[in-house]
């Protein structure tokens, strides 16, 4: 045995230190509550479509805003979290996050200073392109799959967001504006305490620019991104569409429509580190496969249009499983195919096309049923996406290893 191919089987074996731990822990805590700070706007859009008396578009697009810079800022960040490292980032982005945060308050009024805020607000939702690289590089290859769905967890903020943030403010308009900037202020200090990068970690001292386009360059990286904005970008469009989708079609009061959409956010939050933890003993691309042929199979039945009780529930959850299941694996393949000096800008690409892809369904969903009265076409839409993506992951990505 070579003498590097005895250290990557070392590496291999190696127990997480306490170090990663604490910075696994401090950064799923960071990540859901960035996260709950990016989805701010959106448990409160009715509320503030009705007090600037928004039309419909208007309205999403209000909600869109944050979600579309949010995306796209992960490119950015995760090549400076490469650069800079996460010691520095995320306290940083979390601290900047805590102003438009606040921001809202007076902009409550003005649907431009809305959006203007909003654009801000997306910072929140970088963040996620710093906590990859950090627990990419703190754990090893045996124990990373599960590490990274652990962190991915924290996506479960948005669903905090949805289900704390209309009862608080019941209590006073502005106050969960003010919770959230204190509870970013409080860990942005924490995570400067807390956080560590890992001393042997390889940074780069090519431009940002230089690495962006080398990232963009790599075939690998497009064909994760493809496969996440299935996986993630399915979550995100459920996250925001299931809602409307509930009280159009099943009649749900908003309340149990959002009792709801809570539970499937809930599944897919579970089954991400289960993802995970399966691609540290399973190929990660094999779990990939497995995962979208299970929502393949369920968006079908959904589109058969099933009674809620127990169908449609049937359908949504076990959707919610291959998605969130499918979120976690994509990630661990990353963690495989990316040399480590790159894991920031890989991640930053991914994530942002992740994001952007929940940003479409909802749109093709709504356009779908005002023009022929059904979401049956929508469903197969999905399913045939899914199937797609399937496919892919088994043929191609299982001939991809470690490297």
């Amino acid at each position: 045995m070579t003498h590097s191919s005895t250290a990557e089987a070392k590496s291999a074996a190696a127990r997480p230190s306490a170090a990663a731990y604490r910075n696994l822990a401090v950064a799923t805590v960071g990540f859901t509550l960035t996260f709950w700070a990016w989805d701010l706007i959106a448990p409160l859009g009715s509320d503030f479509g009705d007090r600037l008396g928004l039309t419909s578009f208007a309205q999403s697009l209000l909600v869109a805003v944050p979600v579309i810079v949010g995306s796209l800022g992960r490119v950015p960040v995760g090549a400076l979290t490469d650069r800079y490292g996460a010691k520095l980032m995320f306290p940083l982005i979390s601290a900047l996050t805590i102003v438009p945060v606040l921001l809202i308050i007076p902009a409550k009024d003005n649907f431009v200073a809305m959006l203007a805020v909003g654009f801000l607000l997306g910072l929140g939702g970088t963040t996620f392109a710093i906590g990859i690289p950090l627990v990419n590089s703190w754990f090893p290859p045996a124990h990373r799959g599960f590490a990274l769905g652990v962190f991915g967890m924290g996506m479960g903020g948005v669903a905090l967001s949805g289900y704390f943030t209309p009862r608080i403010a019941k209590h006073g308009e502005n106050l969960p504006f003010l919770v959230v900037a204190i509870a970013l202020a409080a860990y942005a200090v924490l995570a400067a305490l807390l956080i560590t990068d890992r001393p042997d970690r390889p940074v780069p001292t090519s431009p940002l620019a230089t690495r962006l386009g080398e990232a963009g360059r790599l075939r690998v990286t497009w064909e994760l991104s493809a496969l996440y904005a299935i996986g993630f970008g399915g979550i995100v469009a459920f996250g925001v569409y299931l809602p409307t989708y509930l009280k159009t079609w099943y009649d749900l009061s908003p309340t149990e429509a959002g009792t709801k959409a809570a539970g499937f956010a809930l599944v897919t939050v579970i089954f991400r580190p289960i993802g995970g933890w399966l691609s540290d003993r399973i190929h990660p691309a094999t779990v990939t496969s497995c995962a979208l042929s299970v929502v393949a199979v369920f968006a079908i039945v959904q589109a058969f249009e099933p009674s809620l009780n127990p169908g449609g529930t049937i359908c949504f959850l076990a959707m919610a499983a291959g998605l969130g299941t499918a979120s976690g694996s994509v990630f661990a393949l990353v963690s495989q195919v990316t040399p480590q000096a790159q894991v920031g800008s890989v991640t930053g690409i991914v994530g942002a096309v992740g994001g952007l892809g929940g940003f479409v369904p909802p749109l093709v969903m709504g356009a779908i049923y005002s023009a022929k009265d059904s979401y049956s076409i929508g469903f197969m839409l999905l399913s045939d996406l899914a199937l797609a993506g399937c496919v892919y992951a088994y043929g191609r990505m299982r001939g991809l290893r470690a490297g």
